[in-house]
């Protein structure tokens, strides 16, 4: 007998000009393996496991935009330069063969960045207003010309991702990086066309998803990645009313996006007082556009809080069906699950839960 899990689940679903085998994403975690920021035939490995146990979509870590402040980090993927793009076309490759579809998730860190850090250690953090995350050093405010640069290395990205075989592409505007520093009012105190009120804050989200959306094929998804919650700042709020994020939402459909991807540390909590609805919910319920929700699924504890101890125990997802079920979100984004258990998918629509790998920090450190 077929599963409830595998009943609501198992359906196909259709983003942009794409049709998904199933509801079930693999969620972007940048974990740092891809020494130069080339992934190696180890992340190809990684990638294509997750859709051989039955993920429908794979989302990639993090991968920077060719611009000289997106980064942070000298193990983490980019797109650009012919090695990596080499390797990413052999990732998209080895997914296929196992039957999944990926997107490329692009990012630029923006004021997230610190001095010196790799991959071009001499670049400074820019941001909406060179303010800071953390602490009090400040950064570099972005001119136009900067904003312009930013915008065509999103553009450039999105190309050569198509080219390399890539489903689709995530925009990373969530968790406090360089879109999200626009879209939120205390990192952005500019006083031009990009700052203001809530719709002057979303226009260089939407630049950056034209500026995607002219450079790859009719149909070919667009995504973008939102959040309230920082790294820097779990209780800040990028919009405090179901009014301010439909203008947020509503700016960025008009320019292109045709998803959304809502970021929370537990889904089942609600995104704004009076229901019960959570932030995939509303994206969905004020676009008609389709949502994937994220945050603890299959799992007790958030993500901080399961490094901090032993990990993390499973619990059910008979609540997460339920929501599916009513048709508040359309796609389910599992991380941690996934890295501790790359069958994950095919074991909960077995029916076969109790079979499950727990998730330990460990798995964090293992390519497997």
């Amino acid at each position: 007998m077929e599963t409830r899990a595998a009943q609501l689940l198992s359906r196909p679903i259709t983003i942009g000009g794409l049709t998904l085998p199933n509801r079930v994403a693999m969620a972007p975690m940048t974990r740092g393996f891809s020494p130069g920021g080339v992934p190696g035939a180890d992340v190809a490995a990684y990638y294509a496991r997750r859709a051989a146990g039955g993920t429908g979509l794979v989302i990639t870590e993090g991968t920077y935009v060719d611009h000289p402040s997106a980064g942070q980090h000298g193990l983490v993927s980019h797109m650009y330069g012919d090695e990596a793009l080499a390797g990413w076309a052999r990732v998209t490759k080895a997914v296929h063969d196992a039957g999944g579809r990926i997107f490329a998730q692009l990012q630029h860190v923006g004021m997230a960045r610190k001095a010196g850090e790799p991959p071009y250690p001499d670049a400074p953090a820019i941001g909406p207003s060179g303010v800071p995350l953390v602490g009090e050093d400040p950064g570099h405010t972005m001119t136009q010309a900067d904003i312009d640069a930013v915008l065509s290395a999103f553009g450039q990205a999105a190309f050569e991702a198509h080219r390399a075989g890539f489903d689709g592409v995530e925009l990373h505007g969530a968790h406090g990086y360089l879109i999200d520093q626009f879209l939120w009012s205390e990192t952005n105190h500019r006083t031009d066309r990009h700052g203001g009120g809530v719709r002057a804050r979303a226009r260089f989200a939407a630049e950056a998803v034209a500026a995607v959306r002219a450079r790859v094929a009719p149909g070919f998804p667009v995504v973008v990645r939102l959040s309230q919650w920082k790294q820097s700042d779990y209780a800040a709020r990028l919009a405090d009313t179901p009014e301010e994020f439909g203008v947020i939402l509503g700016e960025l459909v008009d320019a292109g996006a045709d998803a959304f991807h809502a970021s929370t540390r537990r889904y089942w909590e609600p995104a704004f007082d009076g229901a019960d609805l959570n932030l995939a919910g509303w994206a969905k319920k004020l676009t008609g556009k389709p949502a994937i929700t994220v945050g603890s699924v299959g799992l007790d504890t958030e993500f901080t809080a399961s490094l901090a101890g032993a990990g993390a125990g499973r619990t059910g997802i008979d609540g997460l069906l339920d929501r599916l079920e009513a048709d508040e979100f359309d796609v389910v984004a599992v991380g941690r699950s996934l890295l501790a258990d790359p069958e994950w998918t095919a074991k909960v629509l077995d029916g076969r839960e109790d079979d499950v790998v727990p998730f330990t920090p460990e798995a964090l450190g293992v390519l497997g």
